[in-house]
């Protein structure tokens, strides 16, 4: 029997857990820190449910397949259609807007590559609720925000801002106005920075439009600045309005401080059709990978699920791009939280009573507290305790367990000073001021353990 996990699935041994708890830390704290609230939902959906969100297509993605009970289930390929299910069974009725997290494991049955596996743990942030541009500006922010908290700058990531309804009105200005041509539209300049210009057009052509508007299609996507469009297509009030909404959105943004990690993009178009609105993506500066993140706002989802007409906007990111980003830039923390803080050394079996009674009441303190259950010399304790990470060793011998001590040795630095045992709560509360890896969540802090 082959003993490697699935193709595209993974296996977490402690240090790549340690990693995974890491983001998760991160991501968790920076939507509490915008007033974002957690929800979950289950693993397993009815297949429906994609197929309602996304077409028929999409099966060709899902890990589906019969239950038990001859119902058509899949495991979730994303948390999206699951939170507007949520929302349309039992949201309905609560204070709006509802600013939801989730952090899910997700399936997709699709090849593998760079930066896409089978699985994945996803960051999801929603608002539900609310149609204004400043929920739009809120996501952006909280996302900005999320990936400086893993100590990335502007010099690392940006993210690129388009307006689905910007494109609408600029289609519709150079003569295509049928929706299901301006679906096919959009899903032929999707592909514009993975393409050839020649095969874009062709697709542009392919898909219905006349070959004059192919070219104009591809003549806009040269345009770079608000400005540029609001000039050339000042006679056409939809597109100016869309113009204004964007310069509003950028406004904040800059008023935010975050003027450096947002731009105007036209490529971004975001394929999937339930996207109504403002669109993003969050790249690395460099090139080197796929996007980072991406979401944008879907006012029509809900209505579409349950027959619930309320506004939505939402991004994922995802662990597998991100980790492959911390790893090129080196910014993974050099400690981790599966490492401990005390090690208990135990220098005579005849203190084994009082040295599990210290042992528990240290750990009942909250310090992360090992020792060795099989005892043994004290060299071998002391080799266990720097297999384990400790950053101090607790040496119980029986001449200063008489004296009601015990001694503390710091094992990066070989110090070692005598305690008090009534003391060494307070004691140990100042040499470890900052005992689990991630307390201190301040945008671009180094979250290593302090020594």
């Amino acid at each position: 029997m082959d003993l490697a996990p699935l193709p595209g699935f993974r296996d977490f041994f402690p240090e790549e857990r340690a990693r995974r708890d890491y983001v998760f830390e991160q991501w968790r704290a920076a939507a509490l820190r915008y007033g974002f609230c957690a929800y979950d939902g289950p693993p397993l959906e009815q297949t429906d449910l994609y197929r309602q969100k996304s077409g028929d297509e999409i099966v060709k993605q899902l890990y589906c397949f019969q239950d038990k009970g001859e119902r058509d289930v899949s495991l979730r390929p994303e948390m999206t259609p699951t939170l507007a299910r949520m929302v349309v069974r039992g949201g309905q009725s609560m204070p709006k807007p509802l600013k939801w997290f989730s952090m899910p494991q997700l399936f997709r049955y699709e090849r593998q590559q760079k930066g896409r596996l089978r699985e994945h743990y996803q960051f999801n942030c929603d608002i539900i609720g609310e149609n204004s541009v400043e929920a739009d500006v809120e996501l952006v922010a909280l996302l900005i925000d999320c990936l400086r908290s893993f100590r990335l700058t502007a010099e690392d990531f940006y993210v690129r801002v388009n307006d689905r309804q910007l494109l609408a009105a600029l289609t519709q200005a150079i003569g295509i106005v049928d929706p299901e041509l301006q679906g096919k539209v959009f899903g032929a300049l999707d592909k514009f920075t993975r393409e050839s210009p020649e095969t874009i057009r062709s697709m542009l052509v392919a898909a219905g439009a006349v070959e004059s508007q192919a070219d104009q299609l591809l003549d806009l996507f040269k345009l770079k600045t608000l400005s540029e469009i609001a000039g050339r297509f000042d006679a056409h009030p939809a597109v100016c309005e869309r113009v204004l909404h964007l310069q509003k959105f950028f406004g904040y943004i800059e008023s935010m401080g975050l003027k450096d990690y947002a731009v105007f993009d036209i490529t971004i178009v975001r394929g999937l059709a339930y996207y109504t609105g403002i669109v993003f993506e969050a790249f690395d500066r460099k090139g080197k990978f796929r996007a980072i993140s991406g979401g944008g706002r879907y006012d029509h989802l809900l209505k579409k699920i349950g027959n619930v007409d309320l506004p939505a906007a939402g991004f994922g990111m995802g662990d597998v791009v991100l980790g492959e980003i911390l790893t090129d830039r080196g910014l993974w923390p050099s400690k981790w939280s599966s490492g401990i803080d005390l090690y208990l050394v135990l220098v005579d079996e005849s203190l084994r009573a009082p040295f599990l009674a210290l042992a528990h009441e240290l750990r009942e303190q909250g310090w992360r507290a090992d020792y060795s259950l099989s005892g043994g010399g004290v060299g071998k304790q002391f080799k266990a305790a720097g297999q384990r990470g400790a950053r101090f060793a607790i040496v119980i011998g029986p001449e200063e367990w008489q004296r009601g001590a015990v001694k503390l040795k710091h094992l990066e630095t070989r110090e070692e000073t005598e305690v008090r045992v009534d003391q060494l709560k307070s004691v140990l509360a100042e040499k470890l001021d900052s005992r689990f890896l991630g307390n201190d969540n301040k945008i671009g802090m180094q979250a290593t353990i302090k020594s």
